[in-house]
């Protein structure tokens, strides 16, 4: 593991990004890139190169040093939404205007095998057969709006920010280039979430450096040729509840229509998408910085609804479990911190082993959260026992996203629980992709014969009070001697898989997707899926019981932003 001395990561000459958030990286030589492998091998087969996805070229995402690249991953069904609430006061005429004729020509959510026809990034239309129908409506002030009648949306897509644009990609499209850009003009999107059971329509959330937050659906913006929002309500206008930047957002799971946003100040807000927030948005002054606190609104008209003081300092990353009954966070303080979401009750946390963590993920059965962070380390920990009960090491650089597999299953497995087996991966600054297996006798220690009056202790003879009990309820735990605890395997893949520093990790039915901070995303195809299948395929995103749960709970890669580990040349190594 690598050491670090005390002011990596928060400047004292070392870093960059104190000020401007921005971070400056050695140049990466053609040479390096060139020796990028196109392929990985695992015990069950070889992961293989698809095809990437990037932005136009030429673009600088670091034009405004406000943003690094995240991506979520969104599938629309084939059936069309419902009619949406009707525009708020931040909405404009025109734009309303756009979402009803959007919905009135958005057809063809009926036939399977209809053309799809979408708007490129640099505003020519793209269509898979037959003609292409444009229609322009006219707004009040004369200006046109631009709709693709063909587009019913129908699909599986990349959503992914770089500098001040959103770009959409079709994800069962080999074509590198997005079909969709979106600009923002006051400020650079951050965040990202996708709801794929939203009722009205309003299904993606978009974060943004300013603190502004807006909800848009997403068939709608594909629908319309423009590269503004269209349709959106907007949240936190102009710094009404919080200047702070956004650093995570996400939906409640079986929420209708109640979203959090974190912000870089160390508060959570809860926001109801239907309030049009007209209410006092006022909280009371903070009392003290260090302790969780929940405070709600004044009136019932406000929105947001709640504000959840969580820590001093950035919240890094916030997810879900997958029932919505737990809310995991992460931050700059270095703790991960479980919430009882409907309780507003802390359950359980615990420090890292150094610095700061910026990334989280819940295993689908929300028995086990990962951890990762500025001590290079991915960390386990358990729901049951509310502690570190395993660690893993193989990263040269930051750990910057995390994931379970919840689509793999291993072929030894019987299906009882003494034989459980997870997959999951990480990715890290290091530019790599590790995939780890974690059994369950991996993090069953083994204790000695308790002598007579005495207490267990490891082979070793060394206590081990860390596994002497399960946690208490509500206690952030310090970081636990790592003799205490067991070290997982070597990871059974260490590929590296860009040349820059690699920023999240989703797992799909039938690949891996890595996507590094300047906004590159590959498609690692899993062993035995061809690729005519693959491209073929309507979804990968399954509806199935088995992986629902992805879809909910792991349809976003997120990562706290903007503190970032310089790296040196000798970890550009593959």
């Amino acid at each position: 593991m690598m050491m670090h001395n005390g002011n990596n990561g928060y400047g004292n000459g070392v870093m960059t990004v104190a000020s401007t958030g921005t971070t400056s990286y050695p140049s990466t030589t053609n040479a390096q890139a060139q020796a990028l492998k196109t392929y990985f091998k695992t015990p069950e087969g070889r992961y293989k190169l698809q095809y990437e996805k990037t932005h136009p070229p030429g673009l600088l995402p670091y034009s405004h040093g406000k943003s690094v690249s995240l991506v979520t991953l969104a599938h629309l069904k084939e059936k069309l939404t419902q009619a949406g609430p009707a525009p708020s006061s931040s909405v404009t005429t025109s734009s309303g205007v756009r979402y009803a004729a959007a919905r009135l020509l958005g057809v063809g959510g009926g036939n399977g095998g209809r053309a799809l026809n979408f708007v490129g990034g640099n505003g020519t239309s793209k269509a898979a057969n037959g003609t292409s129908r444009i229609i322009s409506l006219a707004g009040p002030n004369g200006s046109h709006s631009m709709l693709n009648a063909n587009c019913d949306g129908k699909g599986t897509y990349l959503i992914f920010n770089v500098g001040d644009t959103l770009f959409i990609s079709d994800l069962n499209s080999q074509d590198k280039d997005p079909i969709k850009s979106i600009h923002f003009s006051s400020s650079n999107p951050v965040c990202h979430a996708f709801d794929p059971e939203s009722k009205d329509g309003h299904d993606l959330l978009i974060g943004l450096y300013s603190g502004d937050v807006y909800s848009v659906s997403l068939r709608q913006q594909l629908q319309d040729v423009g590269k503004k929002l269209v349709g959106a309500h907007h949240y936190n206008k102009e710094g009404s509840v919080s200047t702070s930047r956004c650093t995570g957002i996400t939906w409640v799971p079986r929420g209708d229509g109640t979203f959090v946003v974190a912000h870089a100040d160390g508060n959570l807000y809860v926001y109801e998408k239907c309030k049009d927030g007209t209410g006092d948005s006022s909280f009371p002054v903070i009392k003290d910085q260090t302790q969780f606190s929940v405070a709600h609104a004044r009136s019932s008209k406000s929105n947001p609804i709640a504000r959840w003081h969580i820590c001093q300092g950035s919240i890094n990353s916030i997810v879900f479990s997958t029932d919505g009954a737990y809310l995991a966070t992460v931050g700059r303080d270095g703790y991960l911190r479980v919430f009882d979401y409907s309780k507003e009750q802390l359950i359980c946390g615990g420090k890292s082993y150094y610095g700061a963590l910026l990334c989280c993920a819940w295993s689908v059965d929300g028995k086990y959260i990962l951890t990762g962070g500025e001590d290079d380390l991915v960390t386990v920990w358990s729901m049951e026992d509310r502690k570190v009960v395993a660690w893993g090491e193989g990263h040269n650089s930051w750990v910057s996203g995390v994931a379970f597999d919840s689509y793999w299953s291993s072929p030894t497995s019987d299906g009882t629980e003494e034989n459980v087996m997870y997959r999951f991966g990480s990715v890290g600054q290091d530019t790599q992709l590790l995939l780890w297996d974690l059994s369950m006798d991996e993090i069953v220690v083994p204790l000695r014969r308790c002598p007579p009056g005495g207490s267990p202790t490891f082979g070793t003879g060394s206590q081990s009070p860390h596994w002497d009990s399960v946690c208490p309820v509500g206690i952030l735990q310090p970081a636990p001697s790592m003799r205490d605890v067991p070290k997982l395997s070597s990871a059974l893949v260490a590929h590296r898989v860009h040349s820059e520093p690699l920023s999240g990790i989703i797992f799909t039915e039938e690949s891996i997707l890595t996507a590094c901070r300047e906004g590159h995303v590959k498609v690692w195809i899993r062993p035995g899926i061809s690729e005519g299948q693959s491209s073929n395929s309507e979804a990968l995103v399954g509806t199935s019981s088995k992986e629902q749960p992805l879809v909910r709970g792991e349809n976003a890669v997120t990562v706290s932003g903007f503190w970032t580990k310089p790296l040196t040349a000798n970890r550009l190594g593959g």
